[in-house]
Parts: structure tokens; sequence; C-alpha cells
């Protein structure tokens, strides 16, 4: 994932301007999904956003998306009493997903787990490294995301396997479990030319909280539907749905 730092003044103001979400709502220890907005109304990215403090936020985005993001914060930020850094090269993100993650974490960290609600973080050490501990993920399952240093990074990940319980995988074991619990990935269910309501989204959109990047365009699909509408649907026997397969109905895709 890619990181990037949002201080000063008017960070919430800048933040307000260009997601759909309102990010007046967060308290200090608290994450949300957000949408990082064009004037379209299409996405520039899916976000997540963290409060660290008063005028501090941590805000974590797609990797391949990581410059584009942070250029594009910085534009908007121009004239604004606010800092923008991209720190993504400052980060390793290490997902640590499942019913047991909570059980094979809190050994290994100060920050108490039990206590800490979905969509919650603090900081803290693990197995001695600073870090930011999250109780989020992309799997629909519980578990925690963990932000170390990079030269962190893979001491944590091979004490996190010592133990035996925990599997390594990759992207496309993510993806099954994304798909099971219905969480868009940019890039393959929205990008660019997609609304948050096309995407049904639309409970994070905040069209009340005043005016952001595409609230024109969010108002009317509002009021006249959107033309166009993301979907699922059930597998009826075993098998996972990958990217690119064809949809048939009877002979015809």
């Amino acid at each position: 994932m890619g990181e990037i730092l949002v201080k000063g003044a008017e960070a919430l103001t800048l933040l307000q301007r260009a997601t759909c979400n309102d990010v007046s709502k967060l308290e200090d220890g608290r994450a949300q999904y957000n949408g990082l907005l064009y004037p379209t109304a299409g996405f520039v990215d899916d976000i997540l956003i963290y409060r660290m403090g008063k005028d501090d936020y941590f805000v974590v985005v797609n990797a391949a998306n990581s410059d584009k993001d942070f250029e594009w914060l910085r534009d908007c930020a121009k004239g604004m009493e606010v800092d923008v850094t991209n720190a993504s090269s400052e980060y390793a993100q290490l997902a640590l997903q499942g019913p047991n993650s909570e059980k094979i974490l809190q050994p290994l960290t100060d920050v108490d787990l039990s206590s800490m609600k979905y969509y919650r973080f603090a900081r803290g050490k693990v197995d001695g490294a600073n870090a930011i501990v999250s109780r989020t993920g992309y799997t629909g399952e519980d578990g925690f995301e963990i932000y170390v240093a990079p030269s962190d990074g893979p001491r944590v990940f091979k004490k996190l396997v010592a133990g035996g319980d925990v599997t390594p995988c990759g992207l496309g074991a993510r993806d099954t479990l994304r798909l099971e619990a219905k969480m868009a990935l940019y890039g393959n269910d929205i990008d660019h030319s997609t609304t948050p309501l096309e995407a049904d989204l639309g409970w994070i959109v905040k069209l009340e909280k005043g005016d952001f990047m595409g609230r024109e365009v969010l108002e009317r699909e509002k009021s006249e539907g959107p033309k166009r509408k993301l979907v699922g649907f059930e597998m009826v026997e075993r098998g996972i749905a990958r990217h690119g397969y064809p949809v048939v109905d009877g002979k015809e895709e």
C-alpha cells in the first residue's frame, strides 16, 4: 500500500474537499473508508483515512496509485495551509487476517487488541518495532493491518509465521475473500469512470457535509438514479470467480 501524510491547519478542509465521506466525523484513533474523487465523481482511488491527531491524518492508498494520489492531493492543496507528503517509502504494511489473528498477534505487541474495535488503531510496538496497528483489512474477516518501517517488515513477517499458525498468501487469495465480502477493488470494480453510487457505495457519500469534488454529479445521480450499477452474483457450485472470466447466460456471454 501507499501512505500519504496530510498535516496542517487546513488538513481537514483539504480532505473534506477531495473526498466524498465526512472526515469531520473521525476522532483520534479511528479510521474511515473513503473515496478520493475527480470533479466527474469518478474515483481517483478508494482510500483509508486515519486520524492521528488534530490536523494530522495518515492516508492509505492503493500502492499502484500512490504517486497519482499524492499528486492529486498536492494539486488540490495549492494555496492552502497544509503539508502533503508521500511517505510510501517509509512504511511496509503486513495484513494478518482471520479469526485467530488477535490471539496470534497479541503476544508480539504491547497494544491491547482485545479493546480495539473495528476500524480503530493505535501506535505501539510489534516484535520491538515501532508500529501502527489497525483493526482493518480487505478480506471480510477479523484481522489487523500492521505498518512498520521497511527495514522491520521482513523480521516482523517471519515472526508472525514462525509459530506455524499463519500461512503466507498473496493477492489471489485476498481477492477471493474481498469478492465474497463485496469489497471493491480499484482497477477491477471501480476506476476513474465509476462513481460511488454506480459502485453501490452510496454509504460513503455524505452530500450533507457541504461542497466536495463531484458533489453536483452525485446529487444528480441520487435524484435521477445511476445509469449503471455494480452488482454481484452467487456461485451455485464450488468455484472461484476470477477477473476476466466470462459470464454466461445459457450459451451466450
